[in-house]
């Protein structure tokens, strides 16, 4: 395929497409390392805000990756006929590693909310709260959101006040982070997502045990059905 050079106003969307372009017609084939980000300057003739802009947009679609200290790389099993129709976003999460954390969650994370209702102190409630705010706060930015997400859960963790459960949270928190991002990325920051928060910090903040665990698994059933539609489309 012949690379253009692009001197047209609308810079960042003809960098991306061209991009997508080579990834489709298997230039740039599934696995492959994306050239670096001095040579697509080079390559398009354009800025490095342009690039990295146009990098982020496939990005967040799913339809490359970035590994740090290593590069991007396309994306393995891309369904490019799902490209072509529609930019929807690609989960990068197997079933089994959504299943896994869910499965986590239902244990640890449920019994982690159950503690904090019971043991949380102004303190604590301070620190989901603030957490909490930032959510509110980022709702447009799902990486800055997905950071406050994992300190909301980390917080809520802390107020527990045992001890395993926190030193576990903080040993998974990498992994917990790329799972949250990944729902944050693909399934939108949702209204649901927003209120189930709400409702569990509510729940600690007046120590409603029973609540508080309603809430969660409410709002995990809601992500559950989410993923099971997103893969049948």
């Amino acid at each position: 395929m012949t690379i253009q050079t692009i001197t047209k106003s609308n810079i960042v969307d003809a960098v991306y497409q061209q991009m997508l372009n080579k990834i489709l017609d298997n230039s740039w084939s599934s696995g492959s390392k994306l050239p670096s980000e001095f040579e697509l300057t080079e390559l398009f003739n354009v800025s490095r805000t342009s690039v990295r802009s146009a990098v982020q947009k496939l990005r967040d679609l799913g339809i490359i990756y970035t590994r740090h200290g290593m590069g991007s790389f396309v994306s393995e099993n891309l369904d490019k006929d799902k490209i072509l129709n529609k930019n929807q976003p690609i989960m990068h999460l197997s079933q089994d590693e959504f299943m896994d954390m869910m499965i986590f969650r239902q244990t640890v994370e449920f019994k982690c909310i159950e503690l904090a209702a019971e043991r949380a102190n102004e303190q604590d409630i301070e620190a989901i709260e603030e957490a909490l705010n930032r959510m509110l706060v980022s709702k447009n930015d799902y990486k800055k959101y997905t950071q406050a997400d994992l300190d909301f859960h980390i917080a809520v963790a802390a107020a527990s006040h045992n001890k395993i459960f926190i030193k576990i949270l903080h040993d998974i928190k990498d992994m917990y982070y790329f799972y949250l991002e990944e729902l944050n990325r693909v399934l939108g920051i949702t209204l649901e997502s927003i209120d189930a928060h709400i409702k569990i910090y509510m729940s600690i903040k007046d120590h409603d045990v029973e609540t508080a665990k309603r809430s969660l698994d409410s709002a995990m059933k809601t992500n559950i059905i989410a993923i099971e539609k997103l893969k049948d489309e």
